[in-house]
């Protein structure tokens, strides 16, 4: 005899506990468990007396047809997708309220119905008079899109069943979606779950293109069950600082394409635009040397994109707290960079404030950026500007060696294109390209003494 089982699901984390509790056992967060729908707990026998249906299986060693891409009529956002559109693909897009992701969806959906797509857009937070302002604005009011103002996902299967499947189908946002046949409030794990799966079944049975629009929580993460993340087919983030006028489309997880893609775009007036050179938009007003100034070539996917890293140094009187400030890079590793700078090169970073930041509103996470940020510290430390046409990378460990990494002749490749004549980085790296100067630096100590002679 089956027995329904309680069951409490964290809202922060997805998390599940079999009795309520005040704080998540998972995530640690408060007042965040929520009573799911009672899970019937069946013997260790399957009932299979009720029969199923035969399921067709495909041999993969036979040629069969190869869904081909649709492409959104916007080439970074297509890069950022690994080439397009797969149909049948369900897409989660995450990013910061107000960060530009209903913007960049219409603008997509517009191009894919004036490509002879059919498009559906369906807005769970705006009246459709509203959506149709913000097309007004972009210049996209004549686009032959299908817009719906709905949150209930039955009446939205239902409607889609009665017209022939599009080719685009866009969810703003699933967590204000709601399926009667789930309790729960719109938003919360249960509903969250139950209406992506009835969506993405929708989406896989007839060769729709599934974008769905997530919310995030405060630490940057998409808002919701971990397991949407796992539904779904492609995961992306749009990021970028509200002040800054530039946004980047990052491909977190992708099924059909590589993964830590990029796009590059900025925000006017007029909507969203394309960046095509990111390197000359992150480089920009590099006129003047000045000390604490690197040039890193970062790695974004199979793009290198050249970042400027900017370091300051203020010395302070006896007695006084130093300030450690990063901005667009990992605290914790300038800290390690810091330690390693005065335990094997004997330089005194103590009695200083140090302020770290990533040109542009660009995060990295590179770990090749140890060697631009260490000569971004040590320039600064001893007012020495860099030269303008270097660039700086490498991997810092904690016996002060530079250790190759990955990329080192797309990086000197980019690099010789926009201009530079110089690269610094490990002693055992890749051959120097055609038009670069590489110089080699096997322990931190020699950067220290490349920087600070005077010769």
């Amino acid at each position: 005899m089956a027995k329904p089982k309680r069951r409490y699901i964290c809202q922060a984390c997805g998390g599940v506990s079999t009795r309520w509790q005040g704080q998540c056992p998972d995530c640690s967060e408060w007042n965040t468990l929520a009573e799911d729908a009672p899970q019937t707990i069946f013997s260790s026998k399957h009932d299979l007396s009720s029969g199923g249906r035969p399921i067709l299986f495909t041999p993969l060693d036979q040629p069969g047809e190869i869904p081909k891409r649709r492409t959104s009529g916007i080439s970074e956002f297509d890069r950022a997708l690994g080439g397009g559109f797969v149909p049948g693909s369900a897409i989660l897009i995450g990013g910061d309220p107000g960060i530009g992701k209903s913007t960049i969806l219409l603008q997509v959906s517009a191009n894919v119905a004036r490509a002879g797509g059919l498009t559906v857009y369906v807005s769970g937070e705006e009246a459709a008079g509203q959506v149709r302002l913000r097309a007004e604005r972009l210049g996209l009011s004549n686009a032959p899109i299908q817009l719906a103002a709905a949150t209930s996902v039955r009446d939205i299967l239902t409607t889609l069943g009665m017209m022939d499947p599009p080719a685009l189908l866009v969810i703003d946002s699933i967590q204000t979606m709601h399926s009667d046949q789930i309790e729960g409030a719109p938003g919360t794990v249960s509903q969250v779950r139950g209406c992506a799966f009835e969506l993405i079944r929708y989406a896989k049975e007839n060769g729709v293109t599934l974008v769905l629009v997530g919310h995030v929580t405060k630490d940057g993460s998409i808002a919701g069950p971990r397991v949407l993340e796992h539904m779904v087919d492609v995961v992306m983030s749009f990021e970028g600082e509200r002040s800054h006028q530039y946004r980047i489309l990052r491909s977190l997880k992708n099924r059909f394409g590589p993964v830590d893609e990029i796009g590059v775009f900025a925000m006017e007036g007029s909507g969203l635009t394309e960046v095509g050179n990111p390197s000359m938009l992150f480089l920009s007003g590099r006129e003047e040397p000045m000390a604490g100034s690197a040039v890193f070539p970062a790695m974004e996917g199979t793009r290198p994109v050249l970042v400027e890293i900017q370091a300051l140094i203020v010395r302070l009187q006896s007695g006084a707290t130093p300030r450690r400030a990063v901005v667009g890079w990992d605290s914790g590793r300038m800290a390690m960079l810091l330690a390693v700078l005065e335990a094997r090169c004997g330089l005194s970073f103590s009695s200083a404030e140090v302020y770290l930041n990533v040109a542009g509103g660009y995060r990295l996470s590179d770990p090749a950026a140890d060697l631009a940020v260490a000569a971004a510290l040590i320039s600064a430390l001893g007012d020495k500007p860099l030269p303008t046409t270097a660039v700086w990378f490498g991997e810092v460990s904690l016996a002060g060696e530079i250790r190759p990494v990955a990329h080192g002749s797309i990086r000197q490749r980019e690099s010789a294109k926009l201009g530079f004549a110089s690269a610094f980085g490990p002693s055992n790296g890749p051959p120097p390209e055609k038009g670069l100067k590489f110089s080699g630096l096997a322990m931190l100590p020699n950067l220290v003494d490349r920087i600070l002679s005077d010769a």
